[in-house]
């Protein structure tokens, strides 16, 4: 019945449009909370969060020494004199296109700042969302709600790079250059963007992939000429030190949602982890190559993209679940069709406990990064993710079966 109840939230205009304002002003309500916290007006905001992190990279940017941020021991001082003598610590390894991105928010104060860069983005966000899910917008809303909840409390990047993966979804076949632009510019974060490049690539789209390879290649050369060559070693070299940190646990795995951030919480050593996390990612990227070998319809490829984009890397956090979120958008529809009740009730429960579970542990601890081990807290994500993803993909399957047989009937009817 938890299926058919979310489901008949939708089932009339003005119950939709209720449950729209009332999601939204929810969404709002957080976004200008979270802004008092940042602005350091509440007593509940302590210590650094991700987006104090940007704005401190934004006004380094500004001071012409950016690429300190990409040392690790630098970094931490300049965090901990931030932060008032904090131990916290939030390495920095995005592509120097996002401190760029970032620059124009160190001209006001962090507060200010966060809500600039909030609404904009979840407004984006929500915009592409609604385009995708259209009278199923509600019902993605909700499911979605706990994950959107999860970034707009830490004031991360994943309405932006899934708004991105969206547009591309949008604009993939009739505005190929559109959809290029969209997945170039996911070169903040690359390895969320790795199935749709898979899929640009095996379904010949090229118009897409030198697009976006041109915006990726322009990119880099603007941000050599702003911050120099060294900038690009510095960041090679955050990379690796990045490796060492995730390998040693000493990330929040609790708010991953890889399945070698899961392995790694129950016990399995790093390399075991990781071998597993590169067979999650090569199944990925099969069942991608599938769908173009079995020529799915491109809604189902473009969807399962998305909803196997956050299993890819052993890098991604509760905060990148909003792009999942495009893909079950996409699919919402088919799957209301081809799934059954309770096939639908663990589609659409489950993203809501990959969303709110991280964000919940970090409340109950005061912050999402404190005296914690990585491995000290289960990371539950990495296993939800393998039953979901075989789940939507037998539906798919179902589909593309049911497909076959009524085809030949309705030519001959026709």
């Amino acid at each position: 019945m938890f299926a058919t109840t979310l489901e008949e939230i939708q089932s009339s205009a003005p119950k939709r449009k209720i449950y729209v304002r009332a999601l939204l002003g929810m969404l709002t309500l957080c976004v200008v909370l979270s802004a008092i916290g940042f602005a350091r007006l509440s007593p509940w905001h302590n210590g650094l969060v991700d987006f104090d992190v940007f704005h401190l990279v934004a006004q380094h940017v500004w001071l012409g020494d950016a690429d300190l941020a990409y040392q690790f021991e630098k970094f931490r001082d300049m965090q901990r004199a931030a932060s008032g003598g904090s131990d916290d610590f939030m390495p920095w390894t995005y592509p120097p296109q996002f401190d760029l991105l970032l620059a124009p928010l160190a001209l006001m104060s962090t507060g200010p700042a966060y809500f600039l860069f909030m609404a904009a983005t979840l407004s984006f966000y929500l915009i592409v969302l609604r385009s995708i899910a259209a009278s199923h917008f509600v019902l993605a809303l909700i499911i979605l709600l706990p994950a959107m909840a999860t970034t707009i409390a830490c004031g991360q990047n994943g309405f932006l790079t899934a708004g991105l993966i969206g547009l591309a979804c949008l604009c993939f076949e009739e505005r190929p250059v559109v959809a290029g632009l969209a997945l170039g510019l996911m070169i903040i974060k690359p390895h969320l963007a790795i199935t749709f490049a898979a899929y640009a690539i095996l379904s010949r789209r090229w118009v897409v992939v030198v697009t976006a390879g041109a915006v990726v290649l322009a990119s880099s050369v603007l941000c050599t000429l702003v911050f120099g060559p060294q900038i690009w070693a510095a960041l090679l070299q955050s990379v690796h030190d990045s490796a060492i940190f995730l390998e040693r646990g000493y990330y929040p795995l609790y708010r991953m949602i890889s399945f070698y951030a899961a392995l790694r919480t129950v016990g399995v050593p790093a390399s075991a982890a990781f071998l597993g996390q590169t067979v999650v990612a090569a199944c990925c990227l099969a069942i991608i190559a599938f769908a173009c070998y079995r020529r799915f319809a491109v809604r189902w490829c473009l969807g399962l993209c998305a909803i196997l984009a956050v299993s890819i890397s052993p890098y991604a956090y509760d905060y990148d679940f909003t792009i999942f979120g495009i893909g079950l958008a996409l699919l919402l529809a088919e799957l209301k069709r081809g799934a059954g009740e309770s096939e639908r009730a663990f589609i659409y429960a489950a993203p809501m406990v990959i969303g709110a579970y991280g964000n919940l542990l970090a409340a109950g601890l005061g912050t999402s990064h404190r005296d914690l081990q990585g491995m000290d807290m289960l990371s539950i994500g990495g296993f939800v993710m393998l039953g979901l993803i075989p789940l939507i993909f037998a539906v798919a399957l179902r589909s593309l079966r049911f497909e076959a047989k009524v085809l030949p009937v309705s030519v001959e009817a026709a």
